[in-house]
């Protein structure tokens, strides 16, 4: 019985998709306008009215604290001010992946995966202005 308990948990592990990462869910979907670099000069940034920011120095316009959940509502397309572009794509709307609980100050809080890998990778990118 412990076999086959084995054999279905390894089977059932083949049959899942690896999960994309971060840098490579930039690359598919943010690099085109916020630029490989992600500093706002990607190939389609050129035709665009308003400029897309410099990801790159999101936490020093912040005081030096990366802003993770304003950052994940700009991305889901949850937080939408009015100086924010139309062209930035709604990628709540699409789908993130399955969620994962993050947990925080003993709250549990369900984000899709690939909204979380992207958020983790352009903290990464942080420099100093």
């Amino acid at each position: 019985m412990r076999y086959l308990m084995m054999f279905a948990a390894l089977t059932l592990a083949a049959c899942v998709e690896e999960p994309e990462t971060g840098a490579e869910i930039f690359a598919t979907e943010c690099a085109g306008c916020h630029g490989a670099n992600a500093q706002g000069d990607g190939p389609y940034a050129r035709g665009l009215d308003t400029v897309p920011p410099d990801l790159t120095t999101i936490a020093s316009r912040n005081g030096g604290v990366f802003p993770r959940d304003q950052v994940m509502s700009t991305i889901d397309g949850l937080q939408r001010d009015a100086h924010f572009s139309v062209a930035m794509p709604e990628f709540g709307a699409g789908d993130l992946g399955a969620t994962v609980i993050v947990e925080e100050n003993g709250l549990g809080t369900p984000v899709p995966t690939k909204l979380l890998l992207l958020t983790d990778y352009i903290e990464l990118l942080q420099r100093e202005e």
